[in-house]
């Protein structure tokens, strides 16, 4: 968003703070602009010096990405001319790895890095001195002018105002007073349109461009399959530690305990307690592999999406018919989506759909994943009422999928989705 260099309402830009505000930025940026100007003198000449003895490699390397902090001190400037102003954002991405060599090895190879480096080096050399420059005679004239009849009462005699002509009398003195009066708020206007100016260059140089935008999306598109794929892999090992471990001791317990019942007198008070306890244990056995088929069904693993459909299926309280036409397995992302999209539909079929059949279907047309659950009940779903949808597009937006919905008051309800994948090439035997 541009800096207007008056605000919205320029007859008001002197009764407001902006010209002070557009020479404070000025002025902070000529400080900032002479510190940078002599890190980077002091920089190239050691780091030159000490190159013949590798002593210097690291200053010439540290003069390079001098711009990086530069750029940021630029950015919070920003703030300086206008704290409304929408922050300017970081051009820079995270490095993969920590520490300093994996972040100066990104660095290098952005080109924000190497734009902040030459708006650093603008600012040292010509910035600067044109900012002061600018700022000494809008200033310094004025002022000049207005405190003509004061110096010549201190004097006595003659000011010499500007250095060009002896004023020896008060009816002058006070039309150079006026005359600084009058120059003072054409110069305050004249410094907003700099401050303006150089708040815009700011903003070319240092916003990120397209490039540096397409590797943030990039970045982010990489790092959500990284975290899907590792989510994936921490249900599954969930689901294998339960499956192996405390299964087999609820099944190991189960049968202790029908043993023991077997041996206890029948109708006593101990059988009873048994027959209790291995009741307890069943029910704790059901639940926990309804739980483990939740987390990560072992049929998916096994034999895939069609057969996993199936198995959920045979296990909905209303009657589903299925049919995949896949080519064989497809990446365990995809099929996971594929398989807790149809769970969760079906799931909420159960729940608001009132429909007396389900039907779930599923193809690949060589680059999507598409299932499609449909029913024959009321319809009239609508995601903006929390009826679960919300939930499904955002399971089907962490594997780049999309999600579809028809459900016309009276039905009937189309559930959609396609999941981008490549099928897995078989096996050799």
């Amino acid at each position: 968003m541009a800096l207007s260099p008056f605000g919205p309402d320029p007859a008001r830009y002197l009764r407001s703070a902006r010209p002070w505000r557009a020479v404070g930025y000025l002025l902070t940026g000529a400080v900032t602009g002479a510190a940078a100007c002599a890190a980077l003198l002091l920089l190239a000449v050691a780091g030159t010096a000490l190159a013949v003895v590798l002593v210097g490699l690291p200053l010439l390397a540290a003069l390079a990405l001098t711009g990086v902090p530069y750029a940021a001190l630029e950015r919070r400037r920003l703030r300086i001319l206008d704290p409304a102003a929408e922050p300017l954002p970081d051009p820079h991405r995270e490095p993969d790895r920590t520490g300093p060599t994996a972040w100066a090895g990104t660095r290098f190879r952005e080109r924000a890095t190497w734009r902040e480096l030459g708006y650093a080096v603008l600012a040292a050399t010509v910035l600067w001195p044109l900012e002061l420059l600018a700022l000494g005679g809008a200033l310094l004239v004025p002022a000049d002018l207005l405190a003509t009849p004061v110096l010549l009462a201190l004097d006595g005699e003659q000011v010499n105002p500007l250095k060009i002509h002896g004023i020896t009398g008060y009816p002058t003195a006070l039309l150079c007073a006026a005359a600084g009066l009058l120059l003072l708020p054409v110069f305050l206007y004249g410094i907003g349109v700099l401050a303006a100016a150089r708040a815009a260059l700011a903003r070319l140089m240092l916003a990120p461009g397209r490039d540096d935008l397409a590797v943030k999306v990039t970045e982010l598109t990489s790092s959500r399959a990284r975290l899907a794929a590792a989510f994936d892999a921490e249900r599954r090992r969930i689901e294998r530690d339960l499956h192996d471990g405390a299964q087999q001791r609820l099944v190991a317990l189960s049968m202790s305990l029908g043993l023991a019942r077997l041996d206890a007198p029948p109708g006593s008070p101990l059988a009873a307690q048994l027959a209790l306890a291995h009741t307890e244990a069943g029910q704790a056995l059901t639940s926990l592999r309804e739980l483990i088929h939740g987390i990560h069904p072992q049929v998916l693993t096994d034999r895939g999406l069609p057969d996993a459909v199936a198995d959920v299926a045979d296990r909905s309280p209303i009657p589903v018919d299925t049919g995949f036409d896949l080519p064989g397995r497809l990446p365990e992302q995809a099929e996971s989506a594929g398989y807790f999209f149809v769970t969760e539909a079906l799931a909420n079929a159960a729940r608001h759909s009132g429909a007396d059949r389900i039907t779930v279907t599923g193809r690949h047309d060589g680059a999507r994943l598409i299932v499609e659950v449909a029913d024959d009940g009321r319809g009239g779903a609508d995601a903006a009422r929390g009826s679960g949808l919300t939930g499904l597009a955002d399971r089907v937006s962490v594997v780049d999928g999309r999600l579809t919905l028809t459900s016309p008051p009276g039905g009937p309800t189309l559930l959609r989705v396609e999941i981008p994948c490549t099928p897995l090439e078989p096996k050799a035997p």
